[in-house]
């Protein structure tokens, strides 16, 4: 329990660091339509869309940090990327996206599964900084 607001942390920082940057490296190169970095406010609360999906992104820290927490190191990594590129992209594609009437273009998986599974990496980097002993 005393784990879950560092795991929220890393989920968050991961989302505005590794995420985020992939997607502007990506948007850069003309591949990605998205601008990183959003700062358009959500429904209902007006918050920026960046800090609304680095918000979810912990969500997603505490559930993956709590999978992979006693891994030994290369299971470690491998599942927090895949599990950090399925889950998230999984829920985008199936409940976000018709939620908010987005259609779903096949070109856009594969995208979401690189974005997402880089998240990953970078929650199981964080999660290794703060939990040095």
């Amino acid at each position: 329990m005393k784990k879950h607001p560092l795991n929220f942390a890393a989920g968050f920082l991961s989302t505005l660091v590794f995420h985020q940057g992939l997607l502007g490296l990506i948007f850069l190169v003309g591949v990605a339509l998205v601008k990183p970095y959003n700062m358009n406010p959500t429904e209902p609360f007006g918050v920026p869309a960046v800090i609304s999906s680095a918000f979810f992104g912990g969500l997603w820290g505490v559930l993956i940090g709590y999978l992979i927490k006693n891994d030994s190191k290369a299971k470690f990594w491998i599942k927090a990327i895949l599990l950090g590129a399925i889950g998230p992209t999984a829920v985008a594609f199936l409940v976000v996206f018709p939620l908010k009437g987005i259609a779903i273009n096949p070109v856009m998986i594969p995208f979401g599964l690189l974005l997402n599974g880089m998240w990953g990496f970078g929650q199981g980097l964080f999660m290794k900084l703060f939990f040095r002993k």
